[in-house]
């Protein structure tokens, strides 16, 4: 029996591939139509294995998931598989972003140094969690003042005065993820009483 040439391999999987990146980003069919200009039958017959893909079909595709064409097809990756992350400094503060989307729920690594340590409370729309990594964090929210740790998190709504950095003469390095007003991240633990008054959901994290 032949086996089956590499070419023909990766054009099989094509398919099962571009069906799963659509439906990871919970995106309709009818919706991918309309976006990329292909119809929904002829897009169903892709996923399905039943058309042959094309440049002509799967550049459009590409461009409306926001992903390299060479996501689609499965090209495997050379050189150094290394990901090249880019730092950027915002007012002082060495912020990797971890996000590969635009828009909704956005995740960073932030390195704050330590004469960062002056409170000054901000408010805007959303949501936002914390979790330290090293060094000890300073959070301010409210008429909460807060030490936390490495290995404690905390989340709250970012319309209430907040302010957070390092405490100490050391760097404090933290993960964030910060969505829309309305998108938090779901921890599994036990619900808190209805008849708490705190702002915000501190996991072991201890009063300054």
């Amino acid at each position: 029996m032949d086996e089956q040439s590499p070419i023909a391999a990766t054009l099989a999987q094509v398919g099962p591939r571009l069906r799963r990146i659509r439906t990871q980003r919970g995106v309709t069919l009818s919706a991918l139509a309309e976006a990329t200009g292909i119809s929904k039958s002829t897009l169903s017959r892709l996923e399905s294995g039943l058309r042959r893909p094309s440049l002509e079909l799967l550049l459009p595709i590409a461009q409306a998931h926001q992903v390299p064409l060479d996501e689609l097809v499965g090209a495997p990756e050379v050189g150094d598989p290394r990901i090249r992350l880019r730092p950027r400094v915002h007012k002082g503060r060495t912020m990797i972003s971890l996000s590969a989307q635009p828009g909704g729920l956005q995740a960073w690594k932030s390195i704050i140094p330590a004469h960062q340590n002056r409170p000054e409370p901000v408010t805007h729309e959303g949501y936002e969690w914390l979790y330290v990594l090293s060094g000890r964090l300073r959070l301010v929210l409210a008429d909460h003042d807060l030490i936390m740790g490495p290995g404690e998190a905390a989340e709250f709504d970012t319309r209430l005065p907040h302010w957070f950095g390092p405490t100490g003469d050391s760097p404090v390095e933290i993960l964030s993820l910060f969505g829309p007003q309305g998108e938090r991240v779901h921890v599994r633990a036990k619900p808190r009483s209805r008849t708490d008054s705190t702002p915000a959901r501190i996991d072991s994290a201890r009063s300054k």
